[in-house]
């Protein structure tokens, strides 16, 4: 009996040797959870044999228990890089499969614009509406997080408001024949981005040119800040044309307001270089002034939308995924779910630093960061191994010592019926 006593010693020590090696395998796997063999000893015995008289029959592997104790928590550079300081998983979706929980917060984007961890299973998050308000926190809630390239509607620019103030004194150019691309016959120079149908931008480049010299006044009186200008407008290389008139003219009165145009002057259709489709918006001058001050571009608006693009995205401490575009607008796309377990020590493990639920582990509880149990979400962060590389080594000197004991008690109980065998009466 002691030779098969001796061998259930030495299956436990590798057994525990092969859990410490395991762990120490996984030191630098981010996410990764430490695992303990437990042991238990067998004993062989009955309702007659006497208590006193009972011998132990070795020992077997009870469980290789998981320690979900919280590893080092590392500074990071990326916005998908999360960790949960506390208790609780991430949920995950594979393609066709059930949900599966990790602690590895390393996310990233796939070409199909799914956040995803390493091996490919999407992030799954809380619904919100249109408000960012979050409509479901339940198991049965989850959804793919999905990161939406482009945000909001193309709108055509309708009307262009141009606030300047044009210097009174300013002279007459010196080549009154306007042309764009000599900088001596026009004054001044500014441009405008406008948009076509499909949000395309476009630059409106507009040129003052003054067309009747400066008032003079005498000594001590009031200056006449009256005049004439001209306003030349181009798309791309293409004239706008009010009716007939390839420009549009200011006139001012002697205290430098205006006083034509006083509403938008429409330009004619034109095709945007995009060719979307053919294009027509106005242009309002309303609030310009002819001041003895230099020429300055007061306000400069226009009511066209581009689509907006994707530039980034950040997680809240709350857990809300939030998404930034090109057009200025703000998204909410979703709240990243923390999952919690009565007993996570039974989770089955599936590799990559994946569980998935069993029996044992209770059924997944649904939270967020902070909520029902549920730890911290930390963003830019990441969770490192939990495994002491001291407190392993440690532990396998000792398997080490324990399976050469035990080898050694096999030697001796094989000597032993060698001896036996070998008696000659």
């Amino acid at each position: 009996m002691s030779f098969y006593t001796s061998l259930s010693g030495l299956k436990s020590a590798q057994n525990d040797m092969s859990s410490i090696s395991h762990n120490l395998a996984n030191v630098s796997t981010t996410g990764f959870k430490k695992s303990r063999a437990e042991f238990a000893d067998v004993m062989a015995s009955n309702f007659t044999r006497s208590p006193t008289q009972m011998i132990g029959q070795g020992s077997v592997m009870k469980a290789n228990r998981q320690q979900f104790g919280e590893g080092n928590l590392a500074q990071s550079s990326g916005a998908l890089d999360l960790a949960i300081a506390g208790d609780g998983f991430f949920a995950v979706k594979g393609a066709g499969s059930g949900v599966n929980y990790t602690r590895n917060g390393s996310f990233r984007v796939d070409a199909e614009q799914f956040v995803t961890d390493a091996g490919g299973k999407r992030l799954q998050v809380y619904p919100v509406d249109g408000s960012g308000n979050v409509i479901g926190q339940t198991m049965g809630a989850l959804t793919d997080l999905k990161l939406a390239e482009t945000s909001g509607t193309a709108k055509a620019t309708g009307e262009v408001r141009l606030n300047v103030n044009l210097a009174a004194k300013s002279t007459l150019p010196t080549n009154t024949q306007f042309d764009r691309f000599d900088a001596s016959s026009y004054n001044q120079v500014t441009t405008t981005t406008v948009y076509d149908a499909g949000g395309n931008p476009m630059t409106m480049t507009s040129y003052f040119q003054r067309a009747t010299a400066p008032v003079e006044t005498a000594a001590g009186a009031a200056a006449d800040l009256s005049g004439t200008w001209n306003v030349h407008s181009f798309i791309g290389d293409q004239p706008l044309k009010a009716g007939e008139n390839t420009s549009v003219q200011m006139t001012f009165d002697a205290a430098g307001k205006l006083t034509t145009p006083t509403d938008a002057v429409t330009f004619g259709a034109f095709m945007p270089p995009s060719g979307v489709a053919q294009q027509q918006f106005s242009l309002n001058l309303a609030q310009s002034t002819s001041l003895a001050t230099p020429f300055k571009v007061a306000t400069q608006t226009q009511d066209g939308v581009a689509v907006g693009e994707l530039q980034s995205v950040a997680v809240d401490e709350k857990g809300l995924v939030k998404a930034s575009y090109s057009n200025g607008e703000s998204k909410t796309l979703g709240q990243v779910a923390i999952v919690n377990f009565v007993n996570p020590a039974a989770l089955r493990q599936l590799g990559d630093s994946t569980w998935s639920a069993t029996g044992v582990s209770g059924q997944p509880v649904a939270g967020a960061s902070g909520q029902n149990g549920a730890g911290d979400l930390k963003s830019g962060m990441i969770e490192g191994s939990n495994v002491d590389i001291t407190e392993e080594l440690v532990g396998l000197i000792a398997a080490q010592r324990n399976f050469q004991a035990n080898a050694k008690a096999l030697d001796t109980a094989g000597q032993i019926t060698e001896s036996i065998i070998n008696i000659r009466t």
